[in-house]
């Protein structure tokens, strides 16, 4: 099996049938889906059990105590033994050609060791393209050269990844936080990794008003420490310098929200003179989100 669909999930069992609905038409079938179940308490391993008897793919499912959708990748992740691995979330859905098209961009670049994977476009419902198309087809270069510098971190693509890179940098887990924006690890693999950017729409999702993104603020306050050292990724030197601001702003932030003092976070940061000058502003926007 050379594709892994990945798909962590969350009390989402009304949704999961659109998404197995899309992969049985699939043009073709070489690829396998793994459901990780977080913790769900609606039935979901129920609808699993009845998808996998009329199934014409292979389908996984694994259970496991709610820790939050970082946590549920990184229990795939683990287990996956295919080249590739492709995450989709579990409301949301795929074209019929996508595995043939991943399969065909993977075999023109499998032997590059240089790349870590695939960005394709995602599209809303009515086929509007999520963001911005890239403005080269098949552009070779980083997450942070390309989706950052290039400003154009918007929108949400359909990245696919080589599964022993995945392995390579595995989402950092932190004691009672259940969210991390899977941005600190793109970014990280970014600095010695570099992927293809296909002008092609792939994955099809919209955002839910209970779902992760619409929510990512609240999430993140929840979840400060590992915020700060999201942020810590941002204020380093390969990134523009608004980028770099952004992350010293959000490093204050958190970092108060985890209960460290000022003193404590320039000692701690890296960058100690960008920490000292977003202190104002970052002090500012902790008093106005703790309101919220």
């Amino acid at each position: 099996m050379k594709v892994t669909v990945l798909t962590p999930t969350f009390n989402r069992k009304e949704k999961l049938q659109k998404l197995w609905n899309s992969l049985q038409k699939q043009t073709v079938k070489e690829f396998e889906w793994l459901v990780v179940d977080d913790g769900s308490t609606d039935c979901t391993n129920e609808l699993i059990a009845k998808l996998q008897e009329k199934s014409d793919f292979p389908m996984y499912y694994i259970y496991k105590d709610n820790g939050g959708k970082h946590t549920a990748l990184n229990v795939g992740i683990q287990t996956i033994r295919s080249q590739l691995t492709f995450i989709v979330d579990s409301d949301d859905y795929v074209v019929k050609d996508a595995v043939e098209s991943i399969l065909k961009i993977h075999e023109k670049y499998r032997k590059h060791n240089s790349i870590c994977g695939y960005a394709f476009l995602r599209a809303f419902p009515d086929g509007k393209v999520n963001g911005k198309k890239f403005n080269i087809d098949e552009k070779i270069g980083s997450y942070i050269d390309i989706r950052i510098n290039g400003d154009d971190t918007g929108a949400d693509k359909a990245e696919v990844f080589k599964t022993q890179c995945l392995k390579e940098f595995p989402f950092p887990e932190y004691k009672n936080e259940k969210f991390l924006g899977e941005d600190l690890v793109w970014i990280r693999m970014a600095r010695k990794y570099k992927m293809v950017h296909i002008n092609k729409a792939i994955y099809v999702g919209n955002y839910l008003e209970d779902g992760l993104t619409n929510n990512r603020r609240k999430h993140n306050i929840a979840s400060p420490v590992g915020c700060m050292h999201r942020a810590e990724e941002f204020m380093e030197h390969d990134l523009k310098i608004k980028y770099r601001i952004k992350g010293g702003l959000q490093y204050i932030v958190y970092g108060k929200f985890a209960g460290c003092s000022v003193i404590d976070l320039i000692h701690k940061s890296k960058h100690k003179v960008l920490t000292t000058i977003c202190i104002p502003g970052g002090l500012l926007l902790h008093l106005r989100w703790n309101k919220l």
